[in-house]
């Protein structure tokens, strides 16, 4: 897959694509269905593929001291779109410039003079422009005038009531609930955060479970509390897949001053600092809790690792419970 950050001064083989724009925050199984419907249109067009997302997010820039809401980061995204099919994608800076530039400005220069689109694929809610002016309506009408095509995809859902539409702010709302089942539905796969390995102050080896340390960032802060993980270290020796279970939150025992994510690998033994890993949470176990000594922590710990194991143990052995076993995409 192309990656572009600009929209100008573009090779003549990254113009013409059957376009879908969007976030694409999560990459979740209602993007893969627009993204397949604009591999439809690009295939009967002889076109390539490509999709347009922003970098930062829009919110980010408008609202840089908002919390953290993000689902993926770029890398992520970028992996999950190519899984999807798509030959190009433009993640275009999103300053100033771009987010004052008037609606039918975006059109005439980013999407004719730019990219030279095809063909543009966007969801039935979809604005853009200065102050989101810019609508579907202004979109068709700009495209019978410029010649390029539009398609307008109405909500996708698993179901017939709007609880079941798949959207990244639904998917956001299960995590916050402590559902990552839920989340991975909507998602199709399982919700990950990605990561180094960052090393911590080592309190769980002294207790006979080392962890390993993964910075929160920019994520979402799903509901804190005790999970039932699975950990793939994405590089290095011990690359590969691992159950674990983790703690994520402010640790109320040693008071921490800020929320930490640590995970515990089961049946491990090996050095990872500096490793990449993404830990999917799989099973809300517990919320947090101040333990008064460090026997009576030791104990539980022993107990969410018990039930964490008896949790992926059941998942392996019933592939109905994972969400891509249903054939969702990504």
């Amino acid at each position: 897959m192309q990656v572009y950050s600009d929209y100008r001064e573009l090779p003549k083989d990254a113009q013409g694509t059957a376009l879908v724009i969007g976030n694409f925050d999560g990459v979740h199984r209602g993007h893969a269905k627009v993204i397949a419907r604009g591999r439809d249109i690009a295939t009967s067009l002889v076109a390539p593929l490509g999709v347009m997302a922003f970098e930062p997010h829009p919110r980010e820039f408008f609202a840089p001291d908002a919390p953290t809401f993000r689902l993926t980061m770029p890398e992520t995204r970028a992996r999950l779109l190519e899984r999807n099919g798509v030959d190009i994608a433009y993640i275009l800076d999103f300053d100033k410039a771009l987010a004052t530039m008037e609606a039918a400005e975006f059109v005439r220069e980013v999407l004719v003079a730019g990219l030279g689109v095809a063909h543009v694929v966007v969801g039935y809610d979809f604005c853009f422009g200065k102050a989101r002016k810019g609508d579907t309506a202004l979109l068709r009408e700009m495209g019978n005038e410029l010649g390029f095509g539009v398609t307008v995809i109405d909500p996708v859902r698993a179901g017939e009531s709007d609880e079941d539409i798949f959207s990244s702010t639904r998917i956001r709302d299960a995590l916050r609930e402590g559902r990552p089942d839920r989340a991975a539905k909507l998602l199709g796969h399982w919700w990950a955060i990605e990561g180094e390995v960052k090393k911590g102050d080592q309190i769980g080896r002294t207790m006979g479970y080392p962890t390993v340390n993964v910075d929160l960032g920019h994520y979402l802060h799903p509901k804190f509390g005790i999970y039932a993980v699975k950990v793939e270290v994405l590089n290095g020796p011990h690359a590969g897949a691992y159950d674990g279970a983790a703690s994520m939150g402010w640790q109320p025992t040693f008071k921490k001053d800020e929320p930490l994510f640590e995970s515990f690998l089961m049946d491990f033994d090996g050095d990872l600092y500096g490793a990449e890993l993404a830990v999917s949470l799989i099973a809300y176990l517990r919320p947090e809790e101040k333990f008064e000594n460090m026997e009576d922590l030791r104990a539980a710990i022993e107990r969410d690792v018990e039930m964490a194991s008896a949790i992926l143990s059941n998942l392996r052995s019933n592939p109905a419970d994972v969400p891509w076993a249903e054939g969702g995409a990504s």
